[in-house]
């Protein structure tokens, strides 16, 4: 018996496409889409899209070091923030571990270590270690986040890089007059939110922090789990709330209605059952069926035969303190032909605006999945696209997903590549 190959749409047909370097997120406005490299020397892009069948680059931002990456960007009015990550930061994180793992290895076995040993205790491999030996001595002080005026949006200007601590900022959130950022800072384990002030771009002031109880070492605290996997990835602001994914502790909510006092309100955590850490959570716009709503999605990582997928879930947030779990959406392996390529296959994020019960996915080889959460208990696919892989690439890796006004989505590859999308549910 044949089986027939997954089809790569339903629904959804391509507008247009930009043949780019990989990136970690993309942002629409108006006539201009912003993205934000995975790797240097790219570092930021405006592409502009006024005609969306041909997309082209009005601006590129090139790093002038391989020593961070800038794969994060957003945009209020006339602003633009990008951040500035410790590039290679997992690898670098692991080669800082090397003496301590060196260390306790000898104490347990009574003998130095072998590499192999060495190498399974941090997660490498054997061949990995003279690299990452030599990176053990590396300083890097330039983590934080870059304020850009782009009232010429083909002519960014930088009005400050200002840096935070650590590895520096990954994904954030911003208003008209605040950012929220995540980022490490001295004195804790692993990103914190951070709250800055914008009322002078060129000088944002630091208005209050937010953490989980444990990270704040330099305080007193200690954590009860290993590393960093409990940690901020970013905070949504939703009107008097931040909704904050905190990766393998799952959910937190956050009063926001007074910015220099934020306090916890909510909490739900599905770990370690789930294997897949807490990328993006945030309530739709509008109740459904009266309820409130929330979505959340995992973000897959190094997949595991025999492991649950990262997939999309959704929540009864009503009442704050007692946050439940309604559904969840998940796509079988059988749905992409990339599935089983190399990359990874898995959720990883949404358009980050639900002002309808569509949720718009990106599901690295997966492509883009629509998805109707009208029945909360029941979500329903009613579109799909997995574009062809670009410049040779084994499969797509769809990263991030943004919706402009107009409707039509803008689908980026974390390899190569950005899809200008329209969705017809009819």
């Amino acid at each position: 018996m044949s089986h027939a190959e997954p089809r790569l749409a339903r629904g959804v047909r391509q507008v247009g496409v930009l043949d780019i370097a990989g990136g970690g997120q993309v942002v629409v406005d108006g006539d201009h889409v912003f993205i934000g490299h995975m790797k240097p020397p790219f570092g930021t892009t405006i592409v502009d899209v006024t005609d969306r069948s041909r997309p082209k680059i009005a601006a590129e931002i090139r790093l002038d070091s391989d020593a961070s990456h800038t794969h994060k960007v957003r945009v209020t009015g006339d602003l633009m923030i990008t951040n500035v990550e410790q590039n290679d930061r997992h690898a670098k994180r692991r080669a800082k571990s090397l003496p301590k793992a060196e260390a306790a290895l000898a104490t347990e076995l009574g003998r130095p270590p072998s590499a192999a040993e060495l190498a399974s205790r941090i997660g490498a491999e054997v061949s990995d270690l003279p690299r990452l030996r030599q990176m053990a001595n590396e300083a890097y002080g330039e983590g934080g986040f870059r304020v850009w005026d782009i009232a010429d949006r083909s002519r960014p200007r930088l009005l400050t890089h200002h840096r935070t601590g650590g590895v520096g900022v990954h994904r954030f959130d911003v208003d008209a007059r605040h950012a929220y950022i995540s980022t490490e800072m001295d004195g804790y384990v692993g990103n914190i939110l951070v709250v800055y002030d914008l009322a002078d771009p060129s000088r944002p002031e630091e208005v209050s922090r937010w953490w989980m109880p444990g990270q704040h070492v330099a305080g007193g605290e200690r954590p009860d789990w290993p590393g960093v996997r409990h940690r901020l990835h970013h905070a949504m602001r939703c009107g008097d709330e931040l909704w904050a994914s905190v990766w393998h502790a799952g959910i937190r909510v956050i009063d926001a209605s007074d910015l220099t006092k934020l306090r916890t309100v909510g909490s739900y955590d599905y770990h370690p059952a789930i294997p897949e850490p807490t990328h993006t959570v945030m309530p739709f716009e509008t109740p459904i069926g009266g309820r409130r709503i929330a979505a959340a999605i995992d973000e897959e990582h190094d997949h595991l035969h025999g492991r649950l997928h990262g997939f999309l879930w959704l929540f009864d947030v009503t009442d704050r303190s007692n946050l439940k779990p309604l559904s969840i959406f998940n796509l079988s392996e059988s749905d992409s032909p990339f599935s089983r390529a190399p990359g990874r296959f898995g959720a990883h994020q949404f358009h980050e605006r639900l002002d309808t019960t569509l949720i718009y996915a990106a599901w690295f080889s997966g492509g883009l999945r629509i998805v109707d959460a009208r029945d909360p208990e029941l979500p329903e696919e009613v579109g799909f696209f997995i574009p062809e892989p670009l410049g040779g690439e084994p499969s797509p890796q769809s990263n991030d997903v943004a919706v402009g006004d107009d409707g039509l989505i803008y689908l980026l590859d974390r390899n190569r590549g950005l899809h200008i999308l329209e969705f017809d549910r009819a």
